[in-house]
């Protein structure tokens, strides 16, 4: 079964505005799928996995690609940074034509960290980055994705046609949503993500850092999972695995790197820069690969696990941010957390206004539940539509501009 990916037109658009479209993301998210789609529009597809063609691409980059005419999909082009300058190279000379040099050269990759540096020493302002993710709820559902921007009557509208109960979040938070798990119906998630860890992320990490001791790291990543949600603090990462801060904080940007989690910063706003916490939150970009590390990878376990809270906002900010990046538009994400203990999970900054928002995995709430929404009275954006994203059925105002939302209308 093939999924439409709402991400295709931002790539059809950079397509046609650039020589250069690089789309990034994690392993299996659907880069050499979505890419696929362009040989129908005349594009010829060359892949690095295989042996004989990355060797051709690093030993003589510019034979491979007189042998290898543009337009061309070159998938998993980090195996070969040899090409970049000499893809460059080869844009140049188009341009030097005077003809129109955009969509020479579609790429797809995923090991960010050497991907980025080639990109940024090599193809500065003739490339567009597109970053993609797992599947969306929207995508499965095959409805339109739209951006999130607090239009209560959408949200009702789509509450109302995709109605979406306790069991199934549950459900859905523990399978995840990388595209095989959907097109492959034979196909045990718990399989694929045991598969996905042993073959993929350890294989590629060890491309990157030489990790000694794979028990260890093994150990590293199921504990941050059970911490997706959670403020990332090193030392205690360090004092719980046994291993150096050093050692920590280069498998949190490996991890980085390899797109399995993201970072959401504290919200700094100068009136309240000296009450504020500092450090990041931790989430995986994933679930599914959050439950599966975290062993609580059925329904029922992860909704009765003291784990069930951090899981229910590691999904819905997930929704959010998809909602964003398929539809091309940086997500600004931040959190607040001050020293008095007051919390706001979710801080969305958008055309100069602010929305604020809790993620709960319950049905009902009142006031008491958003009086940190207070801390942020003087901010200097435009406070706008806020509220409380959860398992309620419908939508109901909490106070003015603040609205109880279900999880089913984002």
């Amino acid at each position: 079964m093939m999924i439409k990916r709402t991400i295709f037109k931002e790539i059809e658009k950079s397509v046609k505005s650039r020589p250069i479209t690089l789309i990034t993301g994690a392993r299996q998210v659907g880069k050499s799928t979505i890419a696929s789609l362009f040989i129908e529009k005349g594009f010829s597809y060359i892949s690095l996995d295989n042996s004989r063609n990355r060797e051709l691409a690093q030993r003589d980059p510019s034979l491979f690609l007189e042998l290898n005419k543009w337009p061309l999909i070159i998938d998993e082009v980090q195996k070969a940074p040899e090409l970049f300058d000499a893809i460059e190279a080869k844009v140049n000379e188009e341009k030097l034509k005077n003809i129109n040099n955009y969509g020479m050269y579609i790429l797809t990759g995923s090991q960010m960290f050497r991907l980025m540096k080639n990109v940024s020493e090599s193809m500065a302002g003739r490339v567009s980055i597109i970053h993609m993710l797992p599947l969306s709820r929207s995508e499965i559902l095959n409805r339109d994705e739209i951006l999130f921007n607090f239009d209560i009557n959408k949200i009702e509208e789509r509450a109302r046609e995709n109605p979406f109960n306790i069991n199934d979040v549950f459900k859905d938070i523990v399978n995840g949503y990388f595209p095989e798990i959907y097109s492959n119906q034979s196909l045990n998630s718990e399989r694929f993500f045991s598969d996905y860890v042993e073959t993929y992320i350890e294989r590629d990490i060890n491309e990157i850092i030489n990790i000694k001791d794979k028990f260890l790291f093994r150990k590293f990543m199921e504990l941050l999972a059970s911490l997706t949600g959670e403020e990332l603090i090193y030392d205690n990462l360090s004092k719980i695995i046994g291993v150096d801060l050093k050692t920590i904080k280069s498998w949190i940007s490996v991890l980085l790197a390899q797109d399995i989690i993201y970072l959401l910063e504290p919200y700094n706003e100068f009136s309240i820069t000296k009450r504020i916490v500092k450090r990041p939150k931790i989430y995986f970009n994933d679930t599914g690969l959050a439950c599966f590390l975290a062993k609580v990878n059925y329904p029922n376990v992860l909704s009765s696990s003291f784990l069930s809270g951090r899981f229910m906002e590691t999904f819905i900010i997930n929704e959010l941010r998809k909602s964003y990046i398929n539809n091309g538009k940086n997500p600004n994400f931040y959190y607040y957390r001050d020293n008095n203990m007051n919390e706001i999970d979710l801080i969305i900054i958008n055309a100069g206004k602010i929305h604020l928002i809790e993620c709960k995995s319950g049905m009902s709430y009142n006031l008491k539940a958003i009086k940190s929404f207070k801390q942020l009275d003087n901010t200097n954006y435009q406070k706008s539509t806020s509220g409380i994203i959860c398992n309620t059925d419908s939508v109901y105002p909490l106070d003015k501009d603040v609205y109880v939302i279900p999880l089913s209308g984002i």
